[in-house]
């Protein structure tokens, strides 16, 4: 059985993520990495916060701090809210770390050794106000291909196309705001990716068929364009310095490693970082180096939106083949389009949408989770609105799922006491619902498989909506009237359901999970996952387990509490 490592691509440091980012990476690849836990697999899922870069330091500068103490900073407050959302990370490490400086150096070394980096000479933007170069993100402007007037020197927010300073139109420092700049030479490194071109479009070809549409073409364009020899270094004071023992004169100017070239390795970096804190029961290379030999072979999936596709098929490829080292590299990229609000982009620069830390301020995390999860912009570009919020987590969540726990745990503790009634034996009914629930499971696992999380959670609504048909079908409360037996074989029938629902809901609402299966006192509950036999069976809790009602688990949305959010938060654009 293989391994699987499952990475999601690293939360800039810069400020508490919006709802777009949590869905493009972050919160999918936790689902997945629950359900394939869930299943029995050895699972390795690591993140971290990308720390470097033009980001890290104009954050600090604004806060008035040291970057190093921001970054530290920012990393507790990024990770309390993804704890806060429960993703299940292995690891959730640190791209400045020691180890991530001691791979990129590496790396880099290696890249050298081989013929793949190169110092030039450049040309370069230098602010008089200032006092320093500019690396590409202290750069800003207009973007000259769609005239988005607030792009930086590296790549356009807003069409993504990746830029060179120079390209920007009206160019100002990011620092100062000075339009006084000048172009000046300068040294830097540059990684030969042109040389490697051929190798990555031969790598791409064995796995393009097998990745989204969305990741392949993304790449193939990238490829049929060509690939660039990029600088890999910056004039910046924080960052991964390029080693002294390699590139003296650089070094003795502190020149460091650009963002990009040092943060996909600091997937790598993280994995030591979690290795380091077990070192007799932790094997960081197994996962990474020569990971593809051996009984037990390393599956790698990625999670991404769709500007951080090119760095990750194409542009780190090509550092880990011109490293010539059996370094890992991606089985699968899972690649989102953009979530919206209201069809605007979410952007942590503007801070346009609902951020994530403010999300938990209003409800609990599972609301989110579903939602977010059930609207995943997969095929195209989604849109977030309060409207749909709210219809969503009241159909799906409050009356289908939530009414139904309550209904049946409530009916039943009236009628019948705090144990699972007997009832009759099983009937017609029930071996009709029981085939039923063993097909929605099947297709549930398909689409988890497959990775198509929009199918996969309508597969699970889909079960939570067959409970309902059954409850009103057999109609409980009238049954009792006429056939008490019949009407304890429906409710413990039901409270089956509610027990399988509590496992197979798990990757999606983990919390709301946890209160349904924790209702039920059922000695030695080790059930990781639903066979399909046991899903016709319906027979986890035997007659007489003691359960109690859980809280409401899901409090519907009223219309005040709509028009309170739209108002925080903005309803569609004017």
């Amino acid at each position: 059985m293989a391994r699987h490592l499952i990475t999601s691509a690293l939360p800039y440091i810069n400020g508490i993520k919006h709802l777009g980012n949590m869905v493009g990476s972050m919160l999918p690849a936790d689902v997945y990495s629950r359900y394939l836990r869930q299943r029995g697999h050895d699972v390795l899922y690591i993140c971290a916060t990308d720390e470097h870069g033009t980001p890290a330091e104009l954050a600090a500068k604004e806060r008035g701090l040291p970057v190093d103490e921001f970054c530290a900073q920012a990393h507790d407050a990024q990770k309390a809210v993804y704890d806060g959302f429960e993703l299940a990370f292995d690891y959730f490490g640190r791209s400045s770390s020691p180890e991530n400086r001691e791979i990129t150096q590496h790396f880099a070394r290696r890249l050298n050794e081989n013929g793949f980096i190169e110092e030039r000479a450049i040309r370069q933007v230098y602010s008089p106000a200032d006092g320093r170069f500019l690396p590409d993100r202290y750069v800003e402007g207009t973007c000259p291909h769609c005239g988005y007037d607030k792009a930086r020197g590296d790549q356009c927010e807003n069409c993504t196309r990746v830029l060179d300073p120079t390209d920007l139109i009206d160019p100002r420092s990011a620092i100062s705001g000075s339009t006084d700049l000048e172009v000046r030479e300068t040294k830097h490194l540059f990684l030969l990716q042109s040389r490697l071109q051929h190798e990555v479009e031969e790598w791409v070809a064995r796995h393009e068929s097998e990745w989204p549409q969305l990741a392949s073409s993304i790449a193939r364009k990238w490829l049929t364009e060509g690939l660039h020899d990029r600088a890999i270094t910056r004039d910046l004071d924080w960052g991964v310095p390029v080693p002294a023992d390699t590139w003296p004169e650089l070094a003795a100017e502190g020149k460091v490693f650009y963002v990009w070239f040092d943060a996909p390795i600091e997937y790598i970096g993280a994995t030591k970082e979690w290795s380091d804190q077990d070192t007799e029961n932790r094997d960081w290379k197994s996962w990474w180096y020569d990971a593809d030999s051996g009984e037990n072979p390393v599956r790698y999936t990625q999670f991404m939106a769709k500007d951080n596709v090119p760095f990750h098929t194409v542009m780190f490829p090509a550092t880990e083949l011109g490293v010539r080292e059996p370094w890992k590299k991606v089985d699968y990229v899972k690649a989102f389009n953009w979530l919206t609000y209201y069809g605007g982009k979410f952007s942590t620069s503007q801070k346009r949408g609902v951020f994530t830390d403010h999300a938990l301020e209003i409800l609990p995390a599972d609301y989110w989770r579903y939602f977010l999860i059930a609207n995943a912009p997969e095929s195209d570009d989604s849109s977030f609105t309060w409207e749909h919020f709210t219809a969503t987590v009241n159909k799906d969540l409050a009356d289908t799922l939530g009414n139904f726990v309550n209904r049946v745990l409530s009916f039943s503790k009236k009628r019948f006491g705090e144990e699972v009634p007997a009832g009759s034996e099983a009937g017609e009914a029930e071996a009709k619902l029981g085939a039923e629930i063993a097909g929605l499971l099947a297709e549930y696992e398909s689409q988890m498989e497959a990775l198509q999380f929009r199918k996969a959670a309508a597969a699970l609504r889909a079960l939570w909506s067959a409970g309902n048909s059954y409850l009103e079908e057999k109609a409980p409360w009238l049954e009792i009237k006429t056939d008490p037996e019949g009407a304890a074989l429906t409710l413990r029938t039901a409270m089956n359901l509610i027990h399988l629902y509590s496992v197979v809901s798990e990757p999606f609402i983990p919390a709301s999970a946890r209160a349904m299966r924790s209702a039920f006192a059922l000695a030695d509950d080790t059930a990781a996952w639903v066979s399909a036999d046991e899903a016709r069976a319906l027979a986890f809790l035997p007659a007489g387990t003691p359960f109690t009602v859980p809280p409401v688990l899901f409090a519907k949305i009223t219309d005040e509490d709509l028009e309170s959010y739209k108002e925080r938060f903005g309803g569609a654009p004017e």
